[in-house]
């Protein structure tokens, strides 16, 4: 299972480490990945451009090890994204700045009785949304140079210890038993991405993890680092992954307060793999649940506690993530066939379901070719439209209006 073996070199921070080696390395990698995208559903219309990171994220990093004898390591990795279609570091969503029409409504309908509807406020709630649509969602907004990884790290023979920015174990659990291993719109992620579903990555956190037989486990602590509040910020995490003969198993879980030390997103994930046939069939179950949502304060210095509960009620979290998806490799051809599912427990019940296929053409070891074919069901309130491995999708032009994404790339690995 190749995305296992990815999941255990990030959780053991090994990397190249493993094998035969020189005394000490350091070793440049990357990935480049643009093609064409189209997605339709959107306010403006469909989008038809250039995207970069369809199938995977493009990259480029350094990974650096050094053998200290006695079975002990030194490591290092950093790692960079880029936009290969713009040369920058960070990207918005197609939808721009446009938020969810249930947050304005769900604030509006928050605020205290003899407030709600009046213009004053319907103008503090557009220029609000406004705000946080532009400096909340996107990806790498504050345009980090090594966003992607930064860590250090001593391999020794009880286990690796690892610090820095780094992937959360819940998520690893979640990208491992994803039918399309997080590439492309049909990502299992996909659908709960507006507010994100899981802390993908986090700096500031130290991580032990070993590796023994079929069995990978990790434990991170995330340090918050907010002055006069130990607790604000802070982050748990713990992964295990058991891989028998022909099966895989794993649980994974996350969680995280917000900056006031308040308990904010938590995610259960439970997983497994199953050999069939020719190929693998691949089942992913996840907990999302956050009611005090983190990082929304700074843009209420002005507007006050009164619409900052309003927005803390519309960006809470409580859903159900299910995907069952299967992937078959014979030679040179890859595909991937997925359904996945949001279900929403909230009142507004922004329910989202996704299904399709990717194919992926091997050229070579290092470059392919990639087709993706997927459509986003929205009921409800539900409004995500579909993204990339490397972007968010966004939101579609009114809630409950379907989008369909069909991408052509190519991807080559250095």
């Amino acid at each position: 299972m190749k995305k296992l073996t990815f999941v255990a070199t990030a959780v053991m921070g090994l990397l190249s480490a493993s094998g035969a080696m020189a005394q000490s390395t350091v070793t440049l990698y990357g990935l480049v990945d643009a093609g064409f995208n189209h997605v339709s559903g959107l306010r403006n219309g469909s989008f038809n451009g250039i995207a970069s990171g369809i199938m995977e994220g493009s990259r480029f990093g350094l990974r650096g090890t050094e053998d200290i004898g006695g079975g002990y390591k030194a490591i290092f990795t950093l790692e960079n994204r880029l936009e290969l279609d713009t040369g920058s570091v960070t990207n918005r969503p197609n939808s721009g700045n446009q938020l969810p029409d249930r947050v304005g409504t769900t604030v509006n309908a928050n605020l205290p009785a003899g407030l709600s509807g009046t213009p004053a406020p319907l103008t503090t709630i557009t220029n609000l949304n406004n705000a946080i649509g532009t400096n909340a969602f996107g990806v790498n907004l504050a345009g980090n140079l090594f966003d992607r990884q930064a860590f250090a790290g001593l391999v020794t023979p009880f286990g690796a210890f690892t610090l820095g920015r780094q992937y959360t174990p819940g998520y690893l659990v979640s990208a491992t038993f994803d039918a399309s291993q997080t590439q492309s719109s049909l990502a299992a992620g996909q659908v709960a991405s507006l507010p994100a579903a899981f802390d993908i990555r986090l700096s500031n956190t130290l991580q032990y993890g070993i590796q023994t037989g079929g069995i990978t486990a990790a434990v991170m602590y995330g340090a918050g680092e907010v002055a006069g509040n130990n607790s604000a910020s802070r982050f748990l995490g713990a992964m295990a992954i058991y891989k028998g003969d022909g099966f895989s198993v794993g649980f994974g879980h996350n969680e995280k307060k917000n900056e006031f030390g308040q308990k904010s997103l938590t995610n259960n994930v439970l997983g497994a793999t199953l050999a069939a046939g020719p190929g693998t069939l691949y089942g992913l179950y996840a907990t999302i649940k956050d009611d005090n949502p983190s990082g929304l304060s700074p843009f209420f210095a002005t507007a006050g506690p009164v619409f900052q509960n309003a927005y803390n009620i519309a960006f809470r979290q409580d859903a159900r993530l299910m995907h069952i998806g299967y992937r078959l490799t014979s030679g040179v051809h890859t595909f991937v066939t997925a359904f996945n599912r949001l279900d929403d427990k909230r009142a507004v019940n922004a329910d989202t379901d996704s299904y399709g296929v990717t194919y992926t053409y091997a050229l070579s070891k290092r470059t392919n070719l990639n087709a993706v074919l997927t459509r986003f069901n929205n009921k409800g309130a539900g409004q995500i439209a579909p993204g990339g491995n490397g972007f968010l999708g966004g939101v579609t032009a009114s809630a409950g209006t379907g989008s369909t994404n069909l991408a052509l790339g190519v991807r080559h690995t250095f």
